[in-house]
């Protein structure tokens, strides 16, 4: 099967569909005997991609024990020729890659690729709590451990809550609604999706766009709880220094605070934010030096209309993909 050819992929089956695939495929070029990190294993769509794609090794990161779970069972399809399987679980926030991949005996890798979304599975399933479509508990953790989005709501003071909202979520009405989860709480705790949900919906005028009101608020929340941008700074910096030369590293994001920070990854790694203005006497005669990175795509690419009209999820997706020269020249240091 040539995977390029389609974004679909036998996952749907189960659930899941990874999102712009063909484009994660091209950009990464996944070669046999290569080595490839998958940093948000999630349901597998991408790295059994991958490894049908060619005869190589994938290691999968995923904070969240159901997908490691789901990682072992797929192992089992892409036996190595000396043994073992071609795919490889590693259990742990991908804001930690280096340290998991230390333990793994891997220093670097010949292409590592990102999806920021959150998993299919997680959002549909509705006692994970991602969702305001289900009822189910208000938790929204990855990792199934730490404190919870019920925890926050109950407890943040209005302020925290309210930057919460604005900031993770960009809700314009951040300062109302904190205010009144705060007066909510007061008389009764906050235990479901539906019941924030539905505050929310009290407060939050109904977006022109159809959008529903909970979504921003339910974006904030799950960002705090998973320390989500965080994770995303501390993965991406160790993703550049983790590529083997000529390695490729991609990054689909969903929302813009994502595509922001990936951006702005591009842009310090292909040596675009180093440059002088015209008007600065220091440039005169000075040249830039090389930077360590290729940038593969000049803007973020998006999915095609045919995979939106198939896949909803992915008409906010977002690609970007650099390139590690052969030779990283001595003049480039971290920022």
């Amino acid at each position: 099967m040539n995977a390029l050819s389609s974004f679909t992929h036998p996952e749907t089956a189960q659930g899941h569909i990874p999102v712009m695939l063909a484009e994660v495929l091209e950009y990464l070029h996944p070669a046999d005997g290569k080595r490839i990190l998958d940093c948000t294993f999630g349901g597998g769509g991408y790295s059994s991609a991958i490894l049908k794609s060619a005869d190589c090794n994938v290691w999968g990161i995923d904070r969240d024990p159901d997908a490691i779970a789901r990682g072992l069972v797929l192992s089992r399809t892409f036996p190595a020729a000396n043994g073992g399987s071609r795919l490889h679980m590693l259990q742990g926030s991908f804001g930690n890659m280096q340290d998991l991949a230390s333990a793994a005996s891997i220093s670097t890798f010949d292409g590592i690729v990102l999806d920021l979304g959150v998993s299919s599975f997680q959002l549909d399933e509705a006692d994970r709590g991602f969702s305001f479509r289900m009822e189910g508990p208000l938790d929204m953790r990855m990792e199934k451990s730490g404190p919870s989005a019920a925890d926050i709501v109950n407890k943040a003071p209005e302020a925290e809550l309210a930057d919460i909202f604005h900031f993770y979520g960009e809700e314009r009405h951040a300062r109302r609604l904190a205010r009144a989860v705060v007066n909510a709480r007061s008389e009764t705790p906050f235990e479901t999706t539906t019941q924030l949900a539905n505050l929310v919906r009290s407060v939050i005028p109904k977006d022109r766009s159809g959008i529903d009101s909970a979504t921003r608020a339910f974006q904030g929340l799950r960002i705090a709880v998973n320390d989500e941008l965080g994770e995303i700074e501390r993965g991406l910096e160790q993703a550049l220094d983790m590529l083997a030369p000529g390695g490729r590293l991609v990054v689909v994001s969903f929302h813009s605070l994502e595509d922001r920070i990936a951006k702005r990854m591009v842009q310090h790694a292909t040596g675009k934010d180093n440059s002088f203005s015209r008007y600065d006497p220091r440039a005169a005669g000075t040249p830039a030096p090389e930077a360590g990175f290729v940038a593969l795509t000049h803007k973020a690419r998006r999915p095609s209309d045919t995979e939106c009209s198939h896949n909803p999820r992915a008409r906010s997706a977002r690609l970007r993909a650099v390139m590690k020269r052969a030779s990283t020249p001595a003049s480039v240091k971290k920022g």
